[in-house]
């Protein structure tokens, strides 16, 4: 039996929805994954072998063909063991209600147990979800209120399988979808901070330079011996910034979801990020790893950068 289950690739800070289609077959053995999939969504059959004895399932001794369309697209990472398991039981007529299956975007990493991991990129996910008109998304718990961020989509957070196959055995019943105040959940967060410029005691002159340059857009370097106070400033330039507006906050929180450093159970990032970086960083490292494998490079415009500088490297140049 033909079965089509929803899943989502996430490229760059947006998402593609990809088609996993699981077809049953009478002939033949094994599990065949076709679609340009990488290591990691290959070895995801050996997750799903080993939940679902755990669950008491028997992994089709026939062979079945998942395919990842569009198949021009490279498929990476691991959240796409839960669609994948999901089309295999429903090929397998283990789950009766096909059509359900099909309204729903589906992701998220399987252990060995069936308990579900979280995921990056929940936030471009559900954005893609709620275009493509789909009445639902299913994600890790952990997921879920990140996902709920988009308003006029239902996001299922789940622990486990099980509670999945249940969802759609017992007609699209026995899950609530979480509900997230966005606006609400934004401005009770934009100035609760854990530092404050407030809490430093005299430093007058640089505390004036700072302020000056907070209030016009400047950069602003700061030379001085070690223990001078550099970095305990700089980190306590954003408390006196401009807040983020609603739609910065959204943009930082889909690069943060992005490169998986959102806490769990999170909602929007609402307070500028803070990044420093030493300075004596060589021009390889600051534009390989501080750029290029680090997507907040996207957030140059909303991210408070530091480099601090010693007496004796003050004649070499902060930035360039």
């Amino acid at each position: 039996m033909l079965v089509k289950v929803f899943g989502s690739a996430v490229y760059g800070v947006d998402a593609i929805t990809i088609t996993i289609e699981v077809n049953w077959m009478s002939t033949g053995i094994g599990v065949v994954i076709v679609g340009l999939p990488d290591n990691a969504v290959k070895e995801s059959l050996q997750r799903i072998e080993s939940t679902f004895k755990s669950l008491g399932f028997q992994m089709p001794r026939t062979k079945i063909v998942v395919n990842m369309a569009p198949a021009d697209i490279k498929k990476s990472g691991t959240p796409f063991d839960l669609p994948i398991a999901i089309g295999i039981l429903a090929a397998s007529e283990l789950i009766s209600n096909h059509e359900a299956i099909e309204k729903y975007l589906i992701m998220g990493e399987l252990s060995l147990d069936g308990e579900l991991r979280s995921i990056k990129g929940s936030l471009p996910i559900a954005i893609q979800a709620r275009k493509e008109n789909f009445k639902g998304l299913i994600v890790p718990k952990a997921n879920a209120k990140e996902a709920a961020i988009v308003n006029n989509l239902n996001v299922f957070g789940v622990e486990n399988i099980e509670e999945v196959i249940n969802f759609f055995a017992n007609d699209e019943k026995g899950l609530e979808p979480v509900v997230v105040n966005t606006r609400e959940e934004f401005y009770n967060s934009q100035y609760d901070y854990e530092i404050d410029f407030a809490d430093v005691k005299g430093q007058e002159n640089i505390k004036r330079a700072l302020e000056i340059a907070a209030a016009g857009g400047h950069n602003a370097i700061l030379i001085g011996p070690p223990g001078a106070g550099k970095t305990m400033l700089a980190k306590r330039l954003p408390t006196i910034l401009p807040p983020l507006s609603l739609h910065e906050a959204l943009e930082t929180t889909k690069i943060h979801s992005v490169a998986g450093k959102l806490p769990e159970n999170s909602t929007l990032v609402s307070k500028r990020p803070f990044r420093s970086p030493h300075h004596t960083i060589s021009d390889v490292a600051w534009w390989v790893v501080a750029v290029i494998r680090n997507p907040e490079k996207f957030l140059w415009h909303i991210t408070v950068f530091c480099s601090w500088m010693n007496y004796l490297n003050s004649k070499e140049p902060c930035w360039k």
